[in-house]
Parts: structure tokens; sequence; C-alpha cells
């Protein structure tokens, strides 16, 4: 099995990570989208967990609330600094979040308060400024050696 998730702040990297995953083939979903995260910053419980259960190899990516009750083989933290992050979502395209004062404010509160946690969580934490074909290699890596592990 394996299950990893991707997580990180906003502008880390997370979704172009995961396109990547995709191209070389790997299931992947982005929790950005398509309704998995509900209002309060938590994915949908039972969505996750048929995802999970149904699923032996998949990549996820997302940064909520709730992520610590799901069971994944590795929990990947794509960190940058702020002004890596937030010079990244003042010219992103696929996301607007970022765009004003108060959300950058918040992205920073979050580098502060949140980032720790989540490191606190994580089981292997890369830098999100490396190029993202030298992050896929790793995360690759991961999925094929927990999917050789019984």
């Amino acid at each position: 099995m394996a299950r990893v998730l991707i997580t990180g702040m906003s502008g880390a990297g997370k979704t172009t990570l995961l396109q990547e995953l995709a191209r070389r083939g790997y299931p992947t979903v982005d929790t950005d989208y398509d309704g998995w995260e509900l209002p309060g910053a938590l994915w949908d419980a039972p969505r996750m967990a048929d995802l999970l259960a149904t699923h032996d190899t998949v990549a996820v990516s997302g940064t909520v609330r709730n992520q610590g009750d799901f069971a994944f083989d590795h929990v990947v933290l794509l960190s940058a600094p702020l002004d890596v992050l937030l010079e990244r979502v003042a010219i992103r395209t696929n996301n607007p979040y970022g765009r004003s004062e108060a959300e950058r404010a918040e992205i920073a509160e979050y580098v502060e308060t949140v980032e720790p946690l989540l490191r606190a969580s994580a089981t292997v934490e890369l830098d999100g400024r490396r190029a993202v074909s030298d992050l896929a290699d790793e995360v690759e890596e991961l999925l094929r050696r927990s999917a050789l592990q019984p």
C-alpha cells in the first residue's frame, strides 16, 4: 500500500508536484478542488476514507484540520520560506487564494502557527524550492518503497 499525503502552506508547490506525479502515471487527488474540503477546513471524512480504502496507491495533496485522522504511509511536508510562498501565490493562475493583503497576512500567520504542527506530524520534509522533477523522484520512491512493504 502506498498512500502519500503532500501537505504544506499555500504556494509551497503541492499542486505542481501532484501534477508531475499524475504525469508519471500515479493516481492523485488535489483536495483543493472538487468538493473534498468542507467548511471549517475539514476533509469530507467519508469520501476520504472511501478513497483510501479503494486505492492501494494514491498521492493526495491538501492541508486541513482533520488530515491526521486518516492513515497515510507517508506525510510529506513541502515547505518554502515565506517570501517564496508569497511570491508564488501572487503569480499563480490556478488558484486565486493569496492575492489579497488579508490572505497574504493569513499565509504568514499559518507559517508561524500551522506549519510547525505539520512538521511535527510529517514523515518527510522536502524543500519546495527544488526542481519539481527532483521532488517527484523522492515522492515516487516513497510510493514504490511503501508498495513493496508487506
